[in-house]
């Protein structure tokens, strides 16, 4: 009888002896490598960062939102440990010199031929079960943006060009092109 193999647990003190240059999440112990992004990726992330910080400043928000590379620990824990696209934080005492200690408000994620799997099912769950408000997923090869309202247990879909409304503040949306 073969023993079953034990799967190592990664930390984060793993993510942070990465070689320079090196990027990686950690879902429940697991590591997952990341790609370096396309150039259509950052142009959406860019765009999507510059419309929500536009809006809270013009309205005197509270609210923070940082792009990728941030680091947002998702639990209180040491296995789970994730660099969304685009983290809105609107309490501020989440936030450290290391990045974000909870969920964030609204995350966005841009889909990524290697992030498929990641974006819509590891991290989907993972995002609800630590309590983030509001998630986009937007997938440039469908011209598709997912939302995910977890509070209101709503999901809706959107075709890029349309106007999508942002959950966490009424009357602002935003326009994936």
């Amino acid at each position: 009888m073969d023993a079953l193999r034990k799967e190592e647990i990664y930390t984060t003190d793993d993510i942070y002896a990465l070689p320079d240059g090196e990027r990686a999440e950690l879902v429940d112990g697991r590591i997952y490598y990341m790609a370096p992004p396309n150039t259509r990726h950052q142009m959406i992330v860019s765009d999507l960062h510059y419309h929500i910080k536009d809006y809270i400043k013009r309205n005197n928000g509270e609210c923070e939102v940082f792009p990728a590379p941030f680091a947002v620990f998702l639990n209180e824990d040491n296995i789970n440990y994730v660099e969304p696209d685009i983290s809105v934080i609107c309490d501020k005492s989440r936030l450290d010199e290391r990045g974000c200690h909870g969920a964030p408000d609204w995350i966005i994620e841009i889909v990524s031929p290697g992030s498929r799997q990641m974006d819509y099912f590891t991290k989907l769950f993972k995002y609800r079960a630590a309590a983030v408000r509001e998630y986009w997923i937007v997938d440039p090869a469908k011209e598709l943006v997912t939302v995910y309202r977890f509070e209101q247990e709503t999901m809706d879909q959107y075709s890029f060009g349309e106007e999508v409304p942002a959950g966490i503040y009424g009357g602002f949306s935003i326009k994936v092109q």
